[in-house]
């Protein structure tokens, strides 16, 4: 079984960064049949998650660059016997939060961009040309959104 993750746990896990999370966001399991055990398994409210305070929590909804799925990279690769999480690269992990745009999503970025670092350039291409032509919403917002993180996090 594999999950593409993303969210919290990824920008803790994959790129080390302080931030607490008590779910495990993932956006697809393969396959897809095994989504109904694992959440009642790992889900929330599960044995799982009540002996270790982490839940695996199903992301239905997600604005991501269309070609997000070329860039996973594996997070601890054969660690698990039957599970395998691969993460979002860095500058698509920051777009996935760019609709919403709410406070942790901004420290998440700002964390990002200092760290991996991210790069301004290539954050504004994938945006234009993978991501604005399929996000829902008012695409107003969203360059705004986008404008203000580039000012704000690369000056």
């Amino acid at each position: 079984m594999a999950l593409h993750c993303l969210g919290g746990f990824v920008v803790a896990m994959r790129y080390g960064l302080s931030r607490p999370t008590a779910d495990l966001d993932y956006l697809e399991v393969i396959p897809a049949r095994h989504d109904a055990l694992l959440q009642k398994l790992a889900g929330p409210g599960s044995a799982l998650s009540r002996a270790h305070g982490l839940h695996l929590q199903h992301v239905t909804i997600a604005s991501l660059p269309d070609r997000y799925e070329e860039r996973l990279t594996p997070l601890w690769p054969g660690r698990f016997a039957r599970l395998a999480l691969f993460t979002l690269e860095a500058h698509d992990l920051a777009l996935s939060k760019l609709a919403r745009n709410s406070p942790i999503d901004r420290e998440d970025v700002a964390r990002l961009v200092r760290a991996v670092p991210l790069d301004p350039v290539l954050l504004r291409e994938r945006y234009e040309t993978e991501l604005r032509p399929i996000i829902i919403g008012d695409l107003t917002r969203h360059d705004q959104t986008l404008a203000l993180w580039l000012e704000a996090y690369f000056g």
